[in-house]
């Protein structure tokens, strides 16, 4: 938690220069998720190939929408929250060709079994209008410092006085309490396909009003 003396972190726009950083960032911070520890099982190089995965989403999907944000201590990049805009959180069929090989090469011949279990996510996903947090994660030794919470409050503070929703899939059922007390609620807890893959929670969140 950040205290009373300890300035509010300094949440800024991602840009392509930042694709590395950020990268390594999150292949750390989810190197214990349930759900992609389950899709890449081999310790050794699960790290490794989350980075990797995320340098593609990155690159090729996210940053295009200019809504990722990144934040850190003495303004190294620590944490970052992949955010979609309205309308675009589905990749379109060209960057989903443009992705094949490098996702290929990253994730060998668990691209099958990957790309069932992201599919039945999407399957799920809303239709309605919404700002969607694709990812947000913070590198282990920063975990607990508000990185998180500035970049939800961030974006979140955006939809409350644009009137959007908001929507996201927690793989973790410990970070469910933690989202609710930014106002998103659980509206399913979503069974996975593929013996023993854990499920993930579908989160929704209404604008506040007289933000």
């Amino acid at each position: 938690m950040t205290s009373p003396s300890q300035p509010s972190p300094l949440v800024r726009p991602a840009a392509d220069a930042d694709a590395a950083a950020i990268a390594a960032a999150l292949g750390r911070a989810f190197d214990d998720d349930p759900v992609w520890r389950w899709l890449l099982p081999d310790a050794a190089s699960g790290t490794r190939r989350l980075t990797g995965l995320f340098g593609v989403l990155l690159r090729r999907v996210h940053l295009r929408h200019g809504a990722t944000e990144a934040t850190g201590r003495d303004g190294r990049t620590e944490a970052a929250a992949l955010w979609d805009p309205p309308g675009h959180w589905r990749v379109p069929v060209r960057l989903q060709a443009a992705q094949a090989v490098p996702l290929l090469r990253i994730l060998g011949t668990r691209v099958p079994v990957t790309l069932r279990t992201l599919g039945e996510i999407e399957r799920h996903h809303p239709r309605e209008p919404h700002w969607y947090l694709a990812v947000l994660g913070t590198d282990p030794p920063a975990q607990g410092g508000g990185l998180g919470g500035a970049l939800l409050r961030s974006r979140l503070d955006r939809c409350d006085a644009e009137g959007v929703p908001a929507y996201l899939e927690s793989s973790k059922e410990r970070n469910v309490p933690y989202y609710e007390r930014f106002g998103f609620r659980v509206t399913r807890e979503l069974a996975l396909p593929g013996k023993g893959c854990p499920p993930v929670w579908l989160m929704w969140r209404e604008p506040r009003q007289g933000r």
